[in-house]
């Protein structure tokens, strides 16, 4: 569904791989020295940006061999449209019996807006006892809510509270991009 309103891209695809490649670094460095990863995707696009960040990881520093798990969280539709009053995850059956003992776990949004789904991925990785658990996010908008941090930011990006940046990532969208959606302003301004 496509919101009326004024587009604007942000970050083409050139950018956004530059910006993962540095998130990666980032990532490599937290992970330095540590034997047991899990990398763990939000479904829908934060899936996607951690298998691009498995690869950049792989292939630049040599770190195979993470453990990659998916959660299904939802709360906002896309175009911050609340869905469900309450964060709702659901729980794959093959990770009820999962344990992430010993693990440090990155978990991996496309976008960090009030904090509901990562507070709510974190809160349900902790209950696996992971050594320790670290976040990831292409983009923060800085207004969070909830006390919830991230420890790897691709962007961040300060925009009114109507505004929403929507982050096209593949398989989703056709082209990996950020795009500045200002619902209510006219496309030829």
């Amino acid at each position: 569904m496509q919101t009326a309103g004024k587009r604007t891209c942000l970050y083409s695809t050139a950018q956004l791989d530059a910006i993962v490649t540095d998130m990666a670094r980032q990532a490599a460095g937290l992970l330095t020295g540590r034997t047991q990863v899990a990398i763990v995707g939000i479904l829908r696009r934060g899936a996607p940006l951690a298998d691009r960040l498995c690869e950049r990881m792989a292939n630049v520093y040599g770190l195979r061999d993470c453990l990659r798990l998916n959660l299904q969280i939802k709360r906002y539709a896309d175009d911050l449209t609340l869905l469900h009053p309450e964060t709702q995850l659901t729980e794959n059956p093959a990770h009820a019996a999962l344990s992430l003992d010993g693990y440090t776990v990155l978990v991996v949004d496309d976008v960090m807006y009030r904090g509901h789904s990562m507070l709510r991925a974190v809160e349900y990785l902790a209950g696996k006892r992971p050594a320790e658990i670290r976040t990831v996010v292409l983009v923060d908008r800085g207004a969070a809510k909830l006390p919830v941090r991230t420890d790897i930011v691709g962007v961040r990006l300060d925009v009114a509270p109507a505004d929403i940046i929507e982050c096209n990532v593949p398989p989703y969208e056709g082209e990996f991009r950020i795009d500045l959606m200002q619902p209510g302003a006219s496309a030829h301004t």
